[in-house]
């Protein structure tokens, strides 16, 4: 199944049932009081958030959604029956723009948040509200309103805990395979991941957290240059930036400061986040060597920690610092949510 995480789309309200023009038929009375019942209000479409949708596929086959319009009143004053509500579900993480003015018009990053994307229209009346005492046999009803139509677009923001960003071959697949029960593609060559793939990591008496793998970036790539444009959004929400180094090779920090650039001139807002570096490939340098990298990096106030994804060295102590930084943010929140 293909990762979709962009779209554009038509909503429509329903349009609201006619009124209705009748009067009642008695014996002895050639003509009765006006009994036209009213239309019924046209369905609103909604749009849901839930946890159980991870992508934005089914709007690559559906670009169209309308709710069902109102019944048109009848004699003996029966009402039409309202038209029935339309709801879309969305990944929560959702956002939801205005496709002619590119404004936000909700974030949706609560499970069952609910937005009124377009409200059905109203009922018209029937003949029996225009009755007075100068006209009693009104032949005057009102048409329903058309529902509320737009074009929608929707941006999807993974909620994730922990983000792994780098260079294209810097071992994100591998790490993520690793930390998680995850089974990205894997292979030496650049853009392995096509798209943001998902992973838990959880040890034993922790909460699960969701961990991202981002799409490898390149130098320029918040103008839109190679992969990464189209997913950095999906870092926006993380706590935790896992940079991913390959410390194999000769200019490792300067793609570290390369990657740096690229998350803080997409969002000022991310360098403000929780950063860990990951020196992946400890297994093809010389351990004197890893030793004085991991120092050159510390000096320069960085947090960090050695490993190899492919055979498995110092993952164990990854994903303990991980849970463990977890859990300081989640303290760290509570408390600001207490205050």
């Amino acid at each position: 199944m293909s990762f979709v995480d962009e779209a554009r789309f038509y909503v429509k309200g329903g349009d609201g049932g006619n009124g209705c023009v009748s009067f009642r038929r008695e014996k002895y009375v050639p003509k009765g009081g006006p009994n036209g019942g009213d239309g019924g209000e046209g369905g609103t479409v909604y749009i849901r958030a839930t946890k159980k949708v991870q992508s934005l596929i089914d709007f690559k086959y559906r670009s169209h959604f309308k709710a069902g319009r109102g019944g048109h009143g009848q004699g003996k004053d029966k009402h039409g029956a309202n038209g029935s509500d339309l709801v879309i579900e969305v990944p929560t993480g959702s956002v939801i723009k205005d496709d002619e003015s590119g404004k936000i018009l909700v974030d949706l990053t609560d499970e069952s948040q609910e937005f009124i994307a377009a409200r059905g229209g109203k009922g018209g009346l029937g003949n029996s509200h225009f009755a007075s005492g100068s006209n009693r046999t009104p032949r005057i009803a009102t048409d329903g309103r058309p529902g509320i139509e737009r074009w929608l677009r929707i941006e999807l923001k993974l909620i994730a805990d922990i983000g792994l960003v780098g260079l294209p071959n810097a071992g994100k697949s591998s790490l993520l395979a690793n930390l998680s029960a995850a089974n990205p593609k894997i292979g030496d060559y650049p853009f392995t991941t096509l798209e943001p793939q998902l992973g838990i990591l959880k040890e034993k008496f922790s909460a699960p957290y969701i961990i991202a793998d981002i799409p490898g970036l390149i130098e320029d790539a918040h103008k839109g240059v190679g992969l990464g444009h189209a997913f950095l959004r999906h870092i926006e929400r993380t706590c935790i930036i896992l940079h991913v180094v390959d410390i194999s090779e000769d200019n490792h920090l300067i793609n570290y400061l390369i990657l740096e650039n690229e998350l803080t001139r997409y969002q000022k807002g991310l360098a403000d986040r929780v950063k860990i570096i990951v020196l992946n490939k400890n297994d093809l340098v010389d351990p004197d060597m890893v030793t004085e990298i991991e120092e050159g990096y510390r000096d320069k106030g960085f947090q960090t920690i050695s490993v190899s994804a492919l055979t498995g060295d110092g993952i164990a102590g990854l994903r303990h610092k991980l849970i463990e930084t977890m859990e300081e943010i989640e303290q760290v929140q509570e408390t600001a949510k207490d205050d």
